[in-house]
């Protein structure tokens, strides 16, 4: 089954059971039900790199084709949830579910944010929006390689990163091949020229240590999310290259901490448009505004603030190109 036809299928059994026949079995494609979710927002919003859409004709149905934990896997939005192929067969998909946050209770995280007139519109804007719930070593090492770098170039570098020194994985006929994220001992043994021909630039140095840090479980990553949040956060500055806006990244798309609150430029400009508009105000005030306005999940609030501030200014730049072009012509 072509996932045209798994799309079809999903879309009419969803409609009359709630899932398509076999969802439970083990397998190379599942079902998995959650409704208020925006794949394209989830996977495309600078929280993860390794995703990519496609679509496949006669349908030309949009999906998105990734590595998750060394498996290749599509995403495909169906009504109802989400259909979602592997290469390999599954025994279990909760790896997948845990990864989207697709058990996750939107609606009680959407009420717990400030009712102000910003936040409703940001998630009216962006309902659906989810954080996903990566691996610490990939979450951290892409986000060192984030530095000035705009989403379709921190892509282009996990890719090549990938190709370079990540295992093959199994991938269906007819696709592209496709590589497991390298682990921190694999870079840590890498030359810094190696790794600057993956286009890392200043950041094949940092990227390196980090490594090297890592492999030697200096920090142990998955035990930070056992710890309190300032340790955890400690833990993560303390390695050569990360700031507080890598660690925060970090500490909220893979570790759990719903309270960490990264301030890049996109966040920055959303809070000084949406918040204190015609006022001049500090890092400082803003890094402490953002600690206590948003709530106990305000790192989930500051995602959707981000990707509505980017939505917003996409359009503007589009109606300002089509106000050009009226006037040339």
């Amino acid at each position: 089954m072509n996932c045209v036809e798994a799309v079809a299928r999903a879309g009419r059994e969803t409609g009359r059971a709630g899932h398509p026949p076999g969802a439970a079995a083990a397998g190379s494609s599942t079902f998995l039900p959650v409704t208020d979710y925006d794949l394209a927002a989830t996977l495309e919003g600078g929280q993860a790199f390794r995703w990519s859409a496609c679509a496949e004709p006669p349908a030309a149905v949009r999906s998105w084709e990734g590595v998750v934990a060394g498996r290749w896997i599509r995403l495909t939005a169906v009504p109802g949830g989400i259909w979602a192929e592997a290469a390999l067969p599954q025994r279990d998909w909760r790896w997948l579910t845990d990864y989207l946050g697709a058990d996750e209770n939107l609606g009680a995280v959407l009420a717990t944010f400030p009712d102000d007139a910003p936040m409703r519109e940001a998630t009216a804007a962006c309902r659906g929006l989810r954080l996903l719930r990566q691996e610490p070593w990939e979450c951290l090492a892409s986000f060192v390689l984030s530095s000035t770098k705009q989403i379709v170039q921190i892509r282009e570098m996990v890719r090549l990163l990938c190709e370079r020194f990540g295992d093959p994985v199994v991938v269906p006929p007819g696709r592209p091949p496709a590589f497991a994220f390298p682990d921190p001992d694999r870079l840590a043994a890498a030359g810094e020229a190696e790794l600057r021909a993956c286009k890392l630039g200043f950041r094949a140095p940092y990227l390196r240590a980090v490594a090297q840090r890592v492999a030697q479980q200096d920090p142990d990553l998955a035990r930070l999310r056992d710890r309190p949040l300032a340790e955890a956060r400690a833990a993560l500055l303390a390695l050569p290259g990360v700031g507080p806006k890598i660690a925060n990244c970090v500490l909220l798309f893979s570790l759990g901490f719903r309270q960490a609150f990264p301030l890049d430029v996109w966040v920055l400009r959303a809070l000084r448009q949406l918040y204190f508009p015609r006022r001049r105000v500090t890092f400082r005030r803003l890094e402490a505004f953002s600690a206590t306005h948003f709530g106990p999940h305000g790192g989930y609030a500051q995602q959707y603030l981000f990707h509505h501030i980017r939505q917003r200014a996409g359009r503007d730049a589009r109606r300002a190109r089509v106000r050009n072009s009226d006037i040339q012509a």
